[in-house]
């Protein structure tokens, strides 16, 4: 019994809690946020692994409850002018995190670097931060948005100046190498997420993480379905 004992606390201390639905305190982000889109890239070939990650086997986007009333403010607030929030990942289960890192070490699998990495050297992911063994995501309060234009009911992603999930400078919400439009589409991106409670991350514009997440130290395990 001791021997299993210390085999579930080394396995939880690892991993964090598994479970095989979200426990109490996660929401799908639509039935939480009315009118945000969602675009679960993970679930789908095109992300910078380009393949469906492990984790993600339905188009179900979770968030903790604190973040989705949060962001649902954000929401509110850009429906007023025409715009809408749209969301490419929030939770992400730890499996989907190690899939990310079996790829990094793969270093002849770039079948999506044209896209994802045009300027970064696949060797160079782990030292330069881009793929790490842990994510924010894991803890269900960091959310990956964007701002899309609603008008005549079409939904356009206004001009970040890259993709979601480009490696490399340019993903700096800062960044001068693009234009000064595309770098105050950002600017409103970030303004309305940390007014409503958010942390902006200094590498990637559309990467935004809960000030206070209400699970600031378990990485959650469930899958997405």
């Amino acid at each position: 019994m001791r021997i299993f004992l210390a085999v579930l606390i080394v396995w939880f201390g690892c991993h964090g809690p598994v479970w095989a639905a979200p426990p109490d305190g996660f929401v799908e982000i639509r039935d939480a946020v009315p009118g945000v889109r969602v675009e679960l890239r993970y679930l789908t070939q095109d992300n910078f692994v380009g393949e469906p990650i492990d984790g993600y086997e339905a188009d179900r986007c979770y968030l903790t409850v604190d973040a989705a009333r949060a962001l649902g403010r954000v929401q509110h607030e850009l429906a007023h002018v025409g715009l809408a929030l749209k969301v490419f990942d929030a939770y992400r289960p730890q499996r989907a995190v190690d899939h990310f890192v079996r790829w990094a070490e793969d270093p002849d699998d770039t079948r999506m670097k044209s896209k994802y990495y045009p300027g970064v050297d696949k060797k160079h992911l782990f030292r330069d931060g881009y793929i790490a063994a842990r994510s924010g995501h894991s803890r269900g309060s960091t959310v990956d948005v964007t701002i899309v234009s609603t008008d005549a009911g079409e939904s356009t992603e206004l001009d970040m100046g890259t993709g979601w999930d480009y490696f490399g400078p340019r993903s700096w919400p800062l960044s001068l190498e693009v234009t000064p439009q595309q770098r105050a589409n950002r600017l409103l991106l970030q303004a309305l997420m940390v007014k409503h409670g958010f942390r902006p991350l200094a590498e990637e514009w559309w990467h935004f993480t809960l000030e206070n997440e209400p699970f600031p130290d378990p990485y959650f395990e469930f899958t997405v379905r």
